[in-house]
């Protein structure tokens, strides 16, 4: 229960912080966006109304001889204007006159040097207020809160030091809408991206824990299966002193016969805790890349030479073929590899029963060695295949010990191939006997064997 609340409050914390960190992300990226998009329309935006009020401003100066005077001349680039406080100052319905200087919706305005309204033309506004011609750059509000942009430029020539001043503006009603509805999207597509990555902030922890869960299952295995192979040999090894203390007395054939059960039990403790140490330092080897040069042709004969002794005991056929004429050589610690095959050998000698037949081969296949040890013994089932290869791990459930392992043969055999980049495959059938197929790269820059 606590391992559960544990990993659950770290996959919590995981995805937390995962989505605060996004939701950061996407917020300052929301942020950049839209100040982008509105600097982009004021850009565009200052630069029309400054090129329209500029040739504006060019048309209108030469004409403009007298302070407060607007002559005929000028009217002609003020189509349906207004002319006088008065009539300006009335409100107008607005009115887009033709020509290239209104289309966008502007509108125009003359003021005296006294800051005056002389003239207005162009779209008429509600309730736009005066403003000092003092700031070039300006944004307005009318009665009905729609933005404007204004530009104002001095009006003057050779006869008129200062005639007054133009003022030149557009609506940003258009463009308003268009950021209130990037607004609007961005408000109500946040909150939905946010559940979104908070759902895939879940999803991700959870693949982010599942091999450490793993681990962490594996390792309490371990811990527990270690525990139970090094209290067996104690156990048995006090069980035999605590005999020996209760006898009154002991023969020397009887102390020989208890030093001997002592020394198995001894050798049995010792043969685990060598184990354990290997598969812990091939943890660490994982990642390294041995150079050492291996010449699998002898390593394959020394192997069966050593074990024909057990197998004729067991009166097990045990066979070596060799499919290979030249010599055949990887990369990596001799010992280790010795190992390896030792163990699949031993282990198919172990489960093959009397009469039986074990075949050591060795082969090239794709630029790789390939070593096969296959027999005729009992054969594994399907769902005990997938884990053979794990610590401690017996087919048997009873743990029965009559072949003498510890269940760390094939997981030691396993670690060196993944030390040596390798792999191990595995084949059989029920009562048909097992093929293991070890892979390992081939050396190619030794000399041969």
């Amino acid at each position: 229960m606590n391992e559960i609340k544990l990993f659950r409050q770290t996959r919590w914390r995981l995805a937390t912080w995962y989505a605060g960190v996004m939701g950061i992300i996407l917020a300052l990226s929301a942020l950049g966006v839209y100040e982008a998009i509105d600097h982009a329309h004021r850009i565009a935006a200052d630069r029309e109304l400054k090129s329209i009020a500029g040739r504006l401003h060019d048309n209108l100066e030469p004409t403009l001889q007298q302070p407060g005077i607007i002559s005929d001349a000028a009217k002609r680039f003020l189509p349906n204007s207004c002319v006088g406080f008065h009539q300006c100052s009335t409100a107008i319905v607005a009115n887009h006159s033709p020509g290239e200087v209104f289309q966008g919706g502007y509108y125009i305005r003359l003021l005296s040097p006294t800051e005056e309204l002389l003239a207005m033309a162009g779209l008429k506004t509600q309730g736009l207020p005066m403003t000092s011609p003092t700031k070039p750059w300006q944004f307005l509000k009318d009665q009905s809160k729609i933005r404007y942009r204004q530009i104002t430029l001095p009006l003057q020539n050779s006869n008129v030091p200062l005639w007054g001043y133009l003022q030149v503006g557009s609506s940003l009603e258009v463009s308003d809408q268009y950021l209130a509805s990037v607004r609007l999207a961005f408000f109500i597509g946040f909150p939905l991206t946010l559940a979104f990555v908070g759902v895939a902030s879940w999803w991700l922890a959870g693949q982010a824990m599942r091999p450490i869960h793993q681990s962490y299952q594996q390792m309490q295995q371990f811990t527990a299966d270690a525990a139970h192979e090094l209290r067996t040999p104690i156990a048995a090894a006090q069980a035999t002193v605590e005999s020996v203390l209760d006898a009154p007395h002991l023969s020397e054939t009887e102390t020989r016969e208890t030093l001997k059960v002592l020394d198995r039990q001894h050798q049995r403790l010792s043969q685990l805790i060598q184990d354990l140490l290997l598969l812990t330092r091939l943890d660490r080897q994982a990642q390294t890349s041995p150079e050492q040069s291996c010449c699998l042709q002898d390593l394959v004969n020394d192997i069966a030479e050593e074990l024909a002794a057990l197998a004729l005991n067991k009166q097990v056929q045990l066979q070596t073929d060799i499919q290979v004429d030249q010599p055949l050589r990887v990369n990596g610690d001799e010992a280790q590899l010795y190992r390896l095959v030792f163990n699949l050998v031993i282990n198919a000698i172990q489960h093959t029963p009397e009469g039986g037949k074990v075949t050591l081969s060795l082969e090239k296949k794709d630029q790789q060695a390939v070593i096969q040890v296959q027999d005729t013994g009992v054969g594994i089932t399907p769902e005990y295949q997938s884990k053979i290869f794990d610590r401690f791990y017996r087919v048997n459930s009873d743990r029965n010990r009559q072949t003498g392992g510890s269940g760390l043969g094939l997981a030691i055999a396993q670690a060196i191939a993944k030390a040596h980049r390798g792999k191990i495959q595995v084949q059989s059938r029920l009562g048909q006997g097992c093929s293991f197929r070890v892979y390992l790269p081939q050396a190619t820059k030794y000399p041969l064997c």
